[in-house]
């Protein structure tokens, strides 16, 4: 069964160019397409299927990516982001992450790579190329907090060595003899304790605090 996207941008032509390019693809299929976040909105008041991933522009009227991706991870928990946008900048992709989305892309991205960025986003959880890696390990990387500074017991601990793994949170349960619903919680109480929202996230503090 083919995993469901819905693409939001502004500018209907690439969004009209990205649905062509995406149902090439063999294990995704676009379900509609959004000019902003309050249209994404309006569409899933309406009953709209709430797909497995947003393929998420950062400039748009009425309702930016910041907003639609806050208002997504507060609403929509489940669904997955990956932003595609114009824009390199540091400044956009750090608060991107910072508002919930869990990769980055630019619109220049070979079809082939969109394609390798949506499997491992729905895999791993998270998907960044080098470039936008290293804005975003050189971000975190200046957070202050710390396991001195942070109480965590011994399951999260032993979690958060693997976040920094390519390993899915479904084979990280394994490795860990629990479910894929403990592990969710062992996530979940991390992301609230270290102010955090993505597993990139963890694993810049993993690597930071010594985890590997």
């Amino acid at each position: 069964m083919k995993k469901t996207i819905v693409i939001v941008d502004d500018h209907i032509l690439i969004a009209q160019a990205l649905k062509g390019i995406i149902e090439n693809f063999e294990n995704f299929e676009v379900l509609y397409e959004c000019e902003n976040g309050k249209d994404l909105q309006e569409k899933l008041k309406l009953k709209k299927p709430i797909p497995d991933i947003v393929l998420l522009d950062v400039s748009m009227p009425i309702m930016d990516g910041f907003e639609t991706a806050k208002w997504l991870k507060e609403t929509h928990p489940e669904v997955s982001i990956m932003t595609l946008s114009m824009q390199n900048d540091d400044q956009s992709v750090i608060k991107m992450i910072k508002s919930g989305s869990n990769g980055y892309l630019l619109k220049n991205t070979h079809p082939a790579e969109l394609e390798k960025a949506l499997n491992r986003l729905l895999n791993d959880g998270y998907y960044y190329p080098d470039w936008a890696s290293k804005i975003v390990f050189a971000s975190l990387g200046e957070k202050n907090t710390t396991t001195e500074t942070i109480k965590l017991t011994e399951r999260e601990r032993e979690f958060l060595k693997y976040t920094i793994t390519e390993m899915s949170y479904k084979e990280i349960a394994e490795k860990m003899f629990c479910s894929p619903r403990t592990v969710e919680s062992y996530r979940d109480s991390l992301f609230e304790k270290l102010e955090l929202k993505t597993r990139v996230g963890l694993a810049v503090f993993a690597l930071k605090n010594g985890f590997e």
